[in-house]
């Protein structure tokens, strides 16, 4: 009998340290590690970057990979959730600038901090958001996760002007829109 408490009491610690070193690894890590953060983390670190409430050299976020480089050298590489996609789409109506690969450290859109109604819609066209208001970040861009391997109709709306584009949220696609023009 005390040979099996021990036995389990023994088992027991070695599996909590194991989970304790494991989910110490889900942090930052080097450079094409690929580190996993849960979704909830990972996606809470993006927005502490879009919002400005976290800085560093560099972050910058593909369809599988957050980048961040920080000011002391260090890097570190978070792959993105499996079945969701980071699109960040900053409207505009005068002045916009190209990109592809989102910068949320280096990015700035014409129009930040407001208030606009967003409505995506999928292409058998199911409601993924409806005239939900949204306000963009700091840095302009309004930062939407959507599910993987689809195409979405976007419908920007702001003071009776309104912008809509297709996007898609496929490995190949851009993480960052900045073509639609309100008008």
């Amino acid at each position: 009998m005390k040979k099996s408490v021990l036995l389990t009491a023994g088992l027991a610690v070695i599996i909590a340290a194991g989970a304790f070193f494991y989910a110490g690894n889900g942090s930052r890590d080097d450079a094409n590690s690929g580190t996993a953060l849960d979704a909830t983390a990972l996606k809470q670190l993006v927005q502490d970057y879009s919002s400005r409430t976290l800085t560093a050299e560099s972050a910058s976020i593909s369809s599988t990979q957050l980048v961040v480089q920080e000011t002391d050298g260090k890097s570190a590489t978070y792959s993105l959730p499996e079945d969701e996609f980071f699109v960040s789409i900053a409207p505009y109506v005068t002045k916009t600038h190209p990109c592809a690969t989102h910068s949320l450290t280096g990015c700035q859109g014409e129009m930040p901090a407001q208030d606009f109604s967003v409505s995506v819609q999928d292409a058998a066209g199911n409601q993924v958001m409806d005239k939900q208001t949204v306000q963009s970040q700091p840095n302009g861009f309004i930062d939407l996760w959507l599910p993987r391997d689809k195409t979405y109709n976007v419908t920007i709306e702001q003071d009776g002007k309104q912008a809509v584009s297709e996007i898609s949220t496929f490995e190949q696609n851009d993480t960052c829109v900045t073509t639609m023009q309100l008008g």
